[in-house]
């Protein structure tokens, strides 16, 4: 009997336990153990490299269902937004950034409902996979400050990347609407 057969959900299983890390992942961002940073750092890691495995499983094991359709890139963004907020409390990056960034995820989110209601699914353009991409380096650079004493042009690093994912969160946003304009004319 071939593995898929045996595991008939396994893309759906690394999206729940992506879900299930983020509580870990903050408790140790959060905490003051010296290895705390370094620990979230890898969990970081883990939870945004299980993205392309599960998607990978899930298109070439054809285990591709509705649920992961709405839950990984759900996933994602709980990934993202949860250390965007700490990183704000922090005060690593600016309230406006992050308000951008997380305005971005809830205006295509619904868009995603929206679509779903029309049994419409509206896959991921490679600008917002770059958008995805730009958003785990951020989180890495601003964990990465959290955990050890960055090199000079680690500021310069810092700055690029939140600019750099504010444009591709806006962008990438303009680029689903545009795409599904043809939902709203039949509001």
């Amino acid at each position: 009997m071939p593995v898929r057969r045996l595991l008939p959900n396994l893309p759906n299983l690394i999206t729940l336990t992506r879900i299930a890390i983020i509580p870990v992942f903050l408790l140790f961002l959060l905490t003051p153990l010296p290895a705390g940073g370094l620990i979230a750092l890898i969990l970081f890691a883990l939870a945004a490299l299980s993205d392309a495995i599960d998607g990978w499983v899930a298109r070439s094991w054809e285990q591709v269902t509705d649920f992961g359709k709405f839950a990984d890139p759900l996933a994602d963004k709980l990934l993202v937004m949860a250390a965007l907020i700490v990183f704000v409390a922090r005060g690593q990056i600016g309230v406006i950034p992050v308000i951008i960034i997380l305005s971005r995820e809830f205006l295509v989110m619904g868009l995603r409902i929206l679509a779903m209601t029309h049994a419409l699914s509206i896959p991921a353009s490679p600008l917002a996979k770059l958008k995805t991409v730009s958003h785990i380096g951020l989180a890495v650079i601003l964990i990465g400050e959290g955990a050890w004493v960055w090199p000079a042009w680690g500021e310069v690093l810092r700055l690029v990347f939140v600019y750099l994912a504010v444009a591709l969160a806006l962008l990438s946003a303009g680029e689903y609407f545009y795409r599904s304009r043809h939902l709203f004319h039949e509001l």
